[in-house]
């Protein structure tokens, strides 16, 4: 299942201009260089902000997502001819050998399926070349984000070209242990559409995910904090051997 925050056509063609912070990007792209990547995959690219980020600095890169609105977003993008996009995940990949494989901001904990997840983290490892290495985020679920998910702390209003003024809010709706399901809601004002995007996402604790990439055969050589959002997330840095 696709959310529609990234599945919907006119949902993906605002998710850029509604969100257009991504500092988050600036340490994946640190260590692209860190790593020597000249092949990544990027896995849940949506509407290519990273993938296209990478493939400016001339890295071959293939970005993978199973949302087609979003895959059109990023195609249209200038240099989007320079990816590799494939709709799908990483659970059939064709074969690769990249260097990098990663799944920035949600997508880790978008991934709320046990099996699916499991599967993934072993596509993944496949993609990579022996050596290379798999990064992504997730938050700590000590921290209990979720929390912050409200509308009086997410409201906001904003001009979006070509689409006008769009109002916007989140709204939890449950918690069921691990997974978090919560509720975006968008008000077009050009024509008074409404459409909402259920999202569920699965916070997994530090110990979880390292016995999760240590059964799929990698090698786990850190943890890092994300500096944009010390203390609140956990950088997983795996190595296949």
């Amino acid at each position: 299942m696709v959310d529609d925050c990234f599945g919907h056509p006119r949902l993906a063609a605002i998710y850029d201009p509604h969100d257009p912070d991504r500092g988050d990007l600036d340490a994946y792209l640190r260590m692209a260089e860190e790593f020597g990547a000249r092949h990544v995959l990027d896995i849940g690219c949506g509407t290519g902000v990273f993938a296209l980020l990478l493939a400016g600095r001339g890295i071959e890169v293939v970005g993978v997502d199973p949302a087609r609105a979003s895959l059109d977003v990023a195609r249209a993008k200038p240099g989007g001819d320079r990816v590799r996009w494939i709709p799908g995940d990483a659970t059939a990949l064709p074969p690769l050998r990249v260097d990098l494989a990663t799944m920035t901001a949600n997508v880790a904990q978008a991934i709320a399926d046990p099996d699916t997840w499991h599967a993934t983290l072993a596509g993944a490892c496949e993609a990579l070349r022996p050596g290379g290495r798999l990064v992504f985020e997730t938050r700590d679920p000590a921290r209990r984000a979720w929390e912050e998910w409200t509308r009086e702390n997410s409201h906001r209003v904003t001009e979006i070209p070509g689409a006008g003024s769009v109002e916007s809010w989140v709204r939890l709706t449950e918690v069921n242990g691990p997974l978090v399901s919560f509720r975006w809601t968008y008000v077009f004002a050009a024509d008074g559409e409404v459409l909402t995007s259920d999202s569920t996402l699965r916070f997994r604790e530090r110990a979880e995910v390292e016995a999760d990439l240590a059964a799929r055969g990698y090698v786990v050589d850190e943890v890092r904090d994300a500096p944009d959002r010390p203390g609140r997330e956990f950088v997983f840095v795996a190595r296949r051997p």
